[in-house]
């Protein structure tokens, strides 16, 4: 079955994800993962490098499709769990084996966050240009030296901090737009529910003192908490991080035994150093840039930051295959209450009693 275009962009940062025309069957992406043991398919984006989980209607043919075109290409690499091929110019074939999780995380997620890490060299070094011109404007206005930095800093950091990065709606259906500024004080916090966490979420809500915004704090739960933590912890994460980082940010995952675990532990940790949060006024605040308090989802540890994300992005996938196994279990039953009635259809009713008595017996 060939996918629609409702699955041609990516779920996290909504860019095209491009098209193929080596896999008839799945004509979607120029990145594809598949797993032909545990029937998953996934379009890597080659913008956020982020792995997009198939729909369930669309993937059996496309992973027969993948599997045989990888075995008839002579242009792979192949591990012991691990191979890539590229088919032509336009798609590569990520096939997974059967991999242990250390192994599958740290190289799924290295190419990811290594991607990263690269764009935000080359967006510093153009930052850093961008600010020298800025100094050299002040200085020609008769700004001093000193003077002229601190300006171009301030007006950086002020539209960096400014960005919106996330917009939802709240309970009461009200829009909710998030900017950058508000990742330094929100946090994971730890709920008596079924997931064990929550997310409390700071955004801007209105104006006060003329151009100052209020800042409203806001609990997000449940499924909608792993959807918005994922994305947001993609945003504090967009410097990515090195080989060894990524591998420590997997052996947390790994230590705690499961990705749902580790968001729980995350989020106790996180409420614990949120109890030795620095005294700052808003004036010394905004005087420090706006620095992330310490529990944030900015004030985590970089490892642990990413940790968060892969936990969030792996955990959210999870359910999407549990909620595919309910509709295909209520399926089964369906079809087996149909199966039943049509196998008696012609049994006579003292056959049928017979075999109840017997089975009962039995």
């Amino acid at each position: 079955m060939v996918a629609g275009p409702m699955y041609s962009t990516c779920i996290f940062c909504h860019r095209d994800l491009g098209t193929n025309e080596e896999i008839e069957e799945f004509p979607v992406g120029r990145r594809l993962a598949f797993d032909a043991a545990n029937g998953r398919l996934w379009v890597v984006c080659r913008h956020c490098e982020r792995w997009n989980l198939s729909p369930l209607e669309t993937r059996w043919e496309a992973i027969e499709a993948c599997e045989r075109r990888f075995r008839d290409t002579h242009l792979r690499v192949s591990s012991d769990n691990i191979g890539l091929a590229r088919l032509g110019d336009e798609l590569e074939l990520v096939r997974v084996g059967a991999p242990k999780r250390p192994e599958f995380a740290a190289w799924r997620y290295g190419d990811q966050f290594g991607r990263r890490r690269k764009r935000a060299i080359v967006y510093t070094a153009a930052g850093a240009g961008a600010a020298g011109l800025v100094v050299v404007g002040g200085m020609a206005a008769g700004v001093s030296l000193p003077g002229g930095w601190w300006w171009g800093h301030h007006l950086i950091q002020r539209w960096k901090n400014e960005r919106t990065v996330h917009r939802l709606r709240n309970s009461k259906g009200e829009p909710i737009r998030v900017q950058y500024k508000h990742l330094n004080s929100s946090r994971l916090v730890s709920a008596p529910d079924d997931l064990g966490w929550a997310l409390s979420l700071d955004h801007a809500t209105g104006w006060k003192r003329g151009r100052t915004r209020q800042v409203t704090t806001a609990i997000i739960s449940g499924e909608e908490a792993m959807q918005v933590a994922g994305r947001l912890m993609a945003r504090v994460n967009r410097t990515g991080g090195s080989k060894r980082t990524v591998r420590d940010a997997v052996q947390r995952i790994e230590t705690s035994g499961h990705p749902e675990a580790y968001l729980r532990q995350a989020a106790a940790e996180a409420q614990g150093l949120w109890g030795a949060k620095p005294a700052w006024t808003a004036s010394s605040r905004r005087r420090r840039g706006y620095r992330p308090l310490p529990g944030s989802l900015r004030g985590l540890d970089r490892d642990v930051r990413l940790a968060v994300e892969m936990a969030t992005q792996e955990q959210a996938e999870r359910e999407a295959m549990l909620g595919e196994l309910k509709g295909l279990e209520a399926a089964w039953r369906q079809a087996e209450e149909i199966a039943h009635i049509a196998d008696n259809l012609f049994v006579p009713a003292d056959v049928e009693s017979f075999l109840s008595d017997e089975r009962q017996r039995l």
